[in-house]
């Protein structure tokens, strides 16, 4: 464990509790075996049956599996056409093909604009409310231009963004909206469920989101030929996997595009079918201790909560709060590492991407172009949430936090 900070005194706990964990029980394990004891291991009926049992529960049509929630962002980029750009939308000074435009907010993981990377395209960083942190409708409309093709909307800590503001805002433009809802899983916005907000949503399923299949993603949508495109694109752009060659009795298929290999397996899905039953009450639970650390930290003047909008039923990916530095004697970072050291595993969520040296190099990108996403990262810090923390374990946050924040108090 790290130096203590806090000189004095025994650190809250003895050993560091994470900010996220999976919980993997009996069932789990058996779902899982049963499939390494079938015929298929990939490419098989747990497939179908995990992408049926998913588009159910977010009330969509459609649901597509695959490996990641990064590959889920590249995959709904792709099915959408997202691309290099279109010459008929003329041509620049220098002779290049104008690239195609994707609005997204900086107060996410690199992989909401990667993906629109991985395309060829623009990504155009959009400032983000300053009360939930969420990408802002009136900062998007201000960065609509003629080359913008679509929104992606970050669902970020899991509190979904003001979707009917930004379908407005897409149907007036004539824009495709995705939803990057890997921190929302379970959650809703004006009762409709996470999943069916958006043209097409993306999630992940690696261990610290709402449920895990190690590492996986989905798509959902109302869309059928997007859906045709995106299963095509996660099996290297060929029209026929495996198992359905197979039940053909045939060996002929046909690469019809440049796809990718980002196909989930069958154990994994098997996985994803069995912690889908138990995500309400995941869900449930997260709820919980956001409710117990709202109570308690609404008492330290050094804390600033998020806002939680009163429309929606947040699904507590991470649970953020929002330092008030001006009543503190140190910065952040020595808040981060004196919480470590009580054996609170904290983190940060995140860097905002236009600052990363990739794209500060690639597109130009600078400090001050979005100025709240920028100054609110300076000041947050991740606690820990996932729904196997015991009470003691929710104390134990509380008291460390409190401990550390009363200490460095001006």
């Amino acid at each position: 464990m790290e130096k203590l900070a806090i000189e004095g005194g025994k650190p809250v706990r003895d050993n560091v509790l994470p900010y996220g964990h999976q919980w993997i029980d009996e069932a789990d394990i058996q779902a899982v075996t049963a499939v390494l004891r079938s015929d298929w291991l990939t490419t098989g009926p747990k497939v179908g049956e995990f992408e049926r049992a998913f588009a159910d529960l977010v009330g969509a049509k459609e649901a597509v599996a695959v490996s990641s929630g990064t590959s889920a962002l590249h995959t709904a980029m792709y099915a959408v056409g997202i691309g290099a750009g279109d010459s008929s939308r003329g041509i620049t000074r220098d002779g290049n093909i104008p690239r195609d435009e994707v609005i997204v907010p900086p107060m996410t993981f690199a992989s909401s604009a990667n993906c629109i990377v991985f395309q060829g395209s623009t990504p155009i960083f959009t400032d983000v409310d300053p009360a939930t942190l969420l990408i802002d409708p009136a900062q998007v409309e201000a960065k609509i231009t003629p080359r913008t093709k679509a929104i992606i909307a970050v669902d970020y800590t899991g509190q979904p963004c003001d979707y009917d503001a930004l379908r407005a805002i897409a149907n007036r433009h004539g824009l495709i909206l995705v939803a990057d809802a890997c921190h929302a899983l379970g959650g809703a916005y004006k009762g409709r469920p996470v999943g069916s907000l958006a043209d097409l949503n993306a999630f992940s399923f690696h261990p610290v989101k709402h449920i895990a299949t190690g590492e996986g993603g989905m798509i959902s949508t109302d869309n059928r030929e997007w859906a045709r495109r995106m299963r095509v694109f996660r099996n290297h752009g060929i029209t026929t996997d495996h198992r359905q060659r197979e039940q053909q009795g045939s060996w002929f298929y046909e690469m019809v595009d440049l796809g990718y290999n980002y196909r989930l397996t069958d154990l994994q899905c098997a996985l994803g079918i069995s912690q889908l039953r138990k995500l309400p009450e995941w869900v449930k639970r997260r709820q919980e201790i956001a409710r117990c650390y709202d109570q308690a930290f609404a008492e330290i003047p050094a804390v600033e909560p998020l806002e939680v909008r009163k429309d929606v039923s947040h699904a507590y990916h991470i649970y953020m709060i929002r330092l008030n530095l001006a009543q503190l004697r140190v910065t952040r970072a020595k808040v981060f590492s004196a919480l470590r050291a009580e054996g609170i595993g904290v983190n940060v969520h995140y860097i905002p991407v236009h600052l990363h040296p990739y794209y500060r190099e690639r597109f130009g990108t600078h400090p001050g172009l979005c100025p709240v996403a920028e100054t609110s990262y300076e000041r947050l810090i991740t606690l820990p949430i996932f729904p196997r923390m015991t009470d003691d374990d929710i104390e134990d946050v509380i008291t460390a936090v409190r401990k550390v924040l009363e200490a460095y108090l001006r």
